[in-house]
């Protein structure tokens, strides 16, 4: 019987092709490179979680259907009463859920592209196809290749980001619901950044049975809990529970998440404040000839600068880590991306930035 030692001879040959989700180390700089939230809770919030996580019984295993957070999430998120919600360790547990359900002999999981990189790795990881349909040049949503795109491969999913990563742009809502109404599977809207962009398909739900919103807490300010939500139809949900790991939600998780939302306006403010930083910022860089800055709807800001990776070093030697995207893909030419954080930190980009440009 041969001995199999070597990884190679093991694991899936599109698995050894993969490369690994890198995160950057980022100690001691100022971090603008995870579309995070800058901002703390406030101090008195924080006492009641002290005293929460005191209090936790972490010797035994959460509620394993965590019915306090859902309660308190569909309070807080407007969540109509006849969807079910399906909790997830991040979005990402979410979108490898949905992906090993539907994963079929030829299912396609379809996409835009450039978007989320998670969707087509998830699609590696689960042996589905992936398609991936390419944007306008600005970024805007192809709805002629799209839907051409349907109708051709009648994709068992569609994962659509809205507003769109890494782009910042929401698409056209009309060309969305058109993608739905062609679509015989699964249409999935991905609303991370809803909070920076006031518009959603939430209320779309009762409308569309084949329609599903996703949401995280992560944007908004918690994203050390890793707090992911599908909302849908309850068949839907059904069918997704039974694929979801045993007490995948922590007790911290469901604890702390659920104290917070009790107080949304303390995210919601610090989310307005992220929106009036994202404007200042928009307006410095747009100021700068040597930038092409694309509009945004989330906390972060796409550009395009020649010489994108050098820029991107520079900066990273000034403590100063942005995202660089140059090099994804095509549309991405030369384009980095900056998460909006503090007014003080914000200013210390634009200021590096600036001088590097003109040094």
């Amino acid at each position: 019987m041969p001995i199999f030692d070597n990884p190679n001879q093991i694991i899936r040959p599109e698995i050894l092709a993969l490369a690994p989700y890198h995160v950057q180390p980022a100690t001691g700089m100022i971090k603008l490179d995870a579309m995070e939230n800058p901002y703390r809770l406030p101090t008195a919030l924080c006492d009641e979680i002290a005293r929460l996580a005191a209090d936790a019984p972490i010797n035994r295993y959460p509620d394993a259907s965590a019915d306090a957070l859902k309660f308190a999430l569909r309070q807080a998120l407007d969540i109509p009463d006849e969807m079910g919600i399906l909790l997830g360790n991040g979005s990402d547990e979410i979108i490898q859920i949905i992906a090993m359900a539907v994963a079929k002999p030829n299912a396609i999981l379809m996409s835009v592209e450039p978007a989320f990189v998670m969707f087509r790795m998830i699609a590696t990881f689960t042996h589905i196809q992936y398609m991936g349909v390419p944007l306008k040049n600005d970024f805007s949503l192809d709805l002629e290749a799209m839907l051409l795109a349907i109708a051709r491969y009648r994709p068992a999913v569609i994962f659509l980001a809205y507003p769109n990563n890494p782009t910042g742009n929401l698409f056209n809502a009309d060309a969305i619901l058109s993608v739905i109404q062609a679509s015989s599977g699964l249409v999935v809207i991905d609303e991370a950044y809803h909070a920076f962009a006031g518009a959603s398909f939430m209320e779309k739900l009762t409308h569309f049975p084949n329609l599903l919103v996703m949401r995280t807490l992560s944007k908004l300010g918690l994203a050390g809990l890793r707090l992911g939500l599908l909302v849908g139809g309850s068949d839907w949900v059904m069918q997704f529970e039974k694929m979801r790991l045993p007490y995948n939600i922590g007790i911290m998780t469901q604890l702390i998440a659920e104290k917070v939302l009790q107080h949304t306006n303390v995210l919601l403010e610090q989310a307005e404040t992220i929106k009036s930083e994202r404007s200042i910022m928009s307006t410095f860089l747009s100021a700068m000839e040597q930038l092409e800055v694309f509009p945004s709807d989330a906390n972060f800001i796409l550009f395009r600068v020649n010489k994108a990776d050098q820029i991107f070093q520079v900066l990273k030697q000034r403590n100063i880590l942005i995202k660089k995207l140059d090099g994804t893909h095509a549309l991405l030419e030369n384009c980095l991306r900056v998460t909006i954080g503090t007014p003080d930190e914000n200013q210390q980009f634009c200021t590096a930035l600036h001088t590097i440009l003109n040094h």
